[in-house]
């Protein structure tokens, strides 16, 4: 039996063993998801003790994302890279390859809900670890991208290291932005834990699409704005759901049965 993984603090709350199982029953692989909680300073020795017990991949979340790339013998791709933070490792060869799945995910949640994105102009609020990791994916398919966050130096920051294709803005620049933007991405946590939004409800058209990757609750405040403004809405599973495919597949080499997959974190939302 193969045995993947997920190490974060505190990991309680994910919603990746149930929706990873899931894939494994589908396809008949005989493997399990556990999580992990070290202390934060323990991830060297977590990632240590993972590869002595056998275990074949994991998932790292918060606050491990970008320290994990800091770690000895860690190979990112180029996206890790890039990004400068990982959410995958690949634990089965001699060496440890990390991957940033997070970006594969918002990328493809963008494209199944029918959103082109070469030469589209999108709004990504915020320059955060999920803002960085969105934007580098939205570059590499061909968007232009402009950056918002509360503290400007950080956007400026990611706008020089994502190319030229990137530019950066004030928070308080969103409404005049909006206007002829196709997508609008809120990447920070604004909406999770309050009855908020990162945007005025009034700078939302009806000709944007508007993806929140918050997914708790998964109709956050931003959507509901949206969805009465007549924009199209992408929840913040989506980008659960996919990340999590992605990593399946880099783990297991089988094509993700995203619906099971779909099925069982829906119904745990």
């Amino acid at each position: 039996m193969d045995v993947y993984g997920l190490v974060g603090n505190p990991v309680g709350h994910s919603l990746s063993p149930a929706m990873h199982e899931a894939a494994y029953d589908a396809l008949g692989v005989d493997a399990r998801y556990v999580s992990f909680e070290p202390d934060r300073g323990d991830l060297a020795a977590a990632v240590a003790g993972a590869r002595a017990l056998g275990i074949e991949g994991i998932n790292v979340t918060i606050p491990f994302k970008e320290e994990v790339l800091e770690l000895d013998g860690i190979i990112p791709d180029d996206s890790a890279q890039q990004i400068g933070a990982a959410n995958t490792l690949d634990l089965s060869g001699e060496t440890v390859t990390a991957h940033n799945t997070d970006a594969t995910g918002a990328r493809r949640a963008l494209i199944e809900s029918g959103v082109t994105l070469q030469d589209a102009t999108v709004t990504v609020v915020g320059a955060g670890g999920a803002g960085r990791a969105i934007t580098v994916s939205l570059v590499r398919a061909g968007a232009n991208v402009r950056v918002v966050n509360r503290t400007l130096d950080r956007a400026e920051r990611l706008a020089e290291e994502a190319g030229e294709r990137v530019s950066a803005y004030p928070l308080s620049d969103v409404p005049s932005l909006l206007g002829d933007s196709d997508v609008l991405v809120n990447a920070t946590s604004v909406g999770m834990e309050t009855e908020s939004s990162p945007v005025p409800a009034e700078a939302v058209h009806g000709e944007l699409t508007v993806f929140d990757a918050v997914y708790r609750p998964l109709q956050t405040r931003l959507l509901r704005d949206a969805q009465a403004a007549g924009a199209k809405t992408i929840d913040g599973a989506r980008m659960l759901l996919y990340q999590g495919a992605a990593a399946f597949e880099i783990w297991t080499g089988h094509a993700a049965p995203v619906d099971e997959m779909e099925r069982t974190l829906y119904d745990r939302l």
